[in-house]
């Protein structure tokens, strides 16, 4: 592969964090070489090549091994004259060339051209405006709390693939508004987030971090995926009081301009990750922490008819429409996460398949083959269930979606109930026969205990642990 300025950018930046003799990356570290430099994801050309895949979340970045690992950085890179399609330069020839930002803007002509460079990352960061998104859900709250004025820190917590991200930026695009995006993980540290010394043009300077900028410019800062943060995320503390920050670096107190507002995502609510282990590496986080961000929206998945929205603008922009597969694949996601909720399977649609699934319809035309192609990730039980079920559902379009009449042939064997035991009452239950968990740290009941008086365990409210059987939808 022949590297142009901002490919070798990256491999630059992800050799820096790179072990020695390391090749082989997740995606949370690919992301995190991205960001360092920028960028809002993994690059297209690793994680979209197949050759590269290793296994599930990993891929292969041959191009580090033989990059000679040394004190330079991405902004030596930089000074290298920028390719215009990649960095949104405009380039004149000879005395008459001008750098320009992709608004047409000129870049100050006492700015060196490395530090330009990397300015450009942050020229104009208001999320571009997407044609084919429908505002649903909490999209007018988080509108209205932009417009305010008023400082609100907004955590908002759902299953994946459900657009809280997606809904946060275009919130931005809508009213023009700055959207600093930091994909947070457990090696974010505070250099990350408030800025750090990085070589620029063979000096040493101070480079502001994400934070810092998005307070000095009043823009939307949006800690994505914030329950995979560690204790280094602390130092935002101060921010998320609206008091500023203090750069122990460089002495300087930075204040938050008018507009600044906080936004964090998450797929729990900062208590861990969930008992069927869904989002790994999620952390418990700090009270204090979450305590700063004064309300919390839980984003569940849209309605079948906005659903049905969602798909159909994604097919129209694929130049593939289909009402029928779109009505078909909005009731087949809605029964699987009925049977979800009940704890007959472990695994849920989300609206991101679906939309995976119109985009592989409009390449391949062919129901079946897109289905097959999203489900892939699945263990083959689980997948063959959902084929399955797919199948009733595309035969009639009337299907009742009943999680009863869904999730027929499903054989399920109650192990265990769970029960909802305050700490005052905790003897009662105790001295009944009741054991406590002390990994999911909960009070439960087996199956056959349960049966013997079910009404005298009524008042604790039991819920059913299924066992973890082959599903047969």
């Amino acid at each position: 592969m022949k590297n142009t300025t901002k490919k070798q950018l990256y491999i630059d930046s992800l050799t820096q964090v790179a072990e020695p003799g390391q090749t082989v990356f997740t995606r949370a570290e690919l992301v995190s070489a991205a960001n360092s430099i920028g960028m809002k994801y993994a690059p297209a050309w690793i994680v979209q090549d197949s050759t590269r895949r290793v296994e599930r979340g990993t891929f292969e970045v041959s191009e580090v091994s033989t990059t000679k690992r040394t004190a330079s950085t991405d902004f030596d890179r930089a000074m290298q004259k920028p390719d215009p399609e990649e960095f949104g330069y405009t380039i004149g020839a000879g005395d008459n060339e001008t750098k320009c930002d992709v608004m047409g803007n000129p870049a100050p002509k006492d700015m060196d051209l490395a530090t330009y460079a990397m300015s450009l990352v942050s020229s104009s960061l208001v999320p571009q405006k997407m044609q084919d998104f429908v505002p649903w859900g909490h999209f007018k709250d988080i509108e209205r709390i932009i417009k305010s004025g008023i400082r609100a820190n907004v955590y908002v917590t759902g299953l994946s693939g459900n657009g809280k991200t997606t809904m946060i930026e275009q919130v931005c695009a809508k009213l023009k508004k700055e959207c600093f995006r930091v994909n947070i993980t457990a090696q974010t540290d505070e250099d990350d987030l408030l800025g750090g010394f990085r070589l620029v043009n063979g000096e040493t300077k101070f480079v502001y971090g994400p934070v810092v900028e998005a307070m000095r410019r009043g823009g939307v800062l949006l800690l994505d995926e914030v329950d995979l943060g560690m204790a280094p995320i602390m130092c935002l503390q101060p921010v998320l009081e609206g008091k500023g920050v203090f750069l122990k670096k460089t002495g300087e107190w930075i204040t938050p301009a008018d507009g600044f507002t906080i936004f964090a995502t998450a797929n729990t609510k900062g208590k861990g990750g969930d008992d069927q282990n869904r989002f790994a590496h999620t952390n418990v986080q700090n009270e204090a922490f979450l305590d700063r961000f004064a309300f919390t929206y839980e984003q569940s998945y849209a309605t079948k008819k906005i659903e049905k929205q969602i798909l159909l603008k994604k097919m129209e922009k694929f130049g593939s429409i289909d009402d029928d597969f779109a009505t078909h694949l909005v009731n087949w996601a809605d029964i699987t996460r009925k049977a979800f909720n009940e704890g007959a399977v472990e695994d849920v649609i989300s609206t991101r398949r679906l939309e995976d699934a119109c985009k592989a319809f409009a390449m391949f035309n062919d129901r079946v083959k897109a289905l097959d192609l999203i489900l892939a990730r699945f263990d083959d039980a689980t997948k063959d269930a959902f084929l399955n079920l797919y199948g009733k559902v595309d035969a009639d379009t009337n299907v009742e979606n009943d999680l009863n009449d869904a999730i027929d042939g499903v054989e399920r064997k109650v192990i265990r109930y769970d029960l909802a035991v305050s700490y005052e009452d905790r003897d009662k239950p105790k001295h009944a026969g009741a054991k406590w968990d002390t990994e999911k740290r909960t009070w439960y009941i087996d199956a056959y205990t349960f049966d013997q008086n079910p009404d005298g365990w009524k008042e604790w409210n039991p819920i059913a642990v299924y066992e973890a059987l082959e599903v047969t939808l």
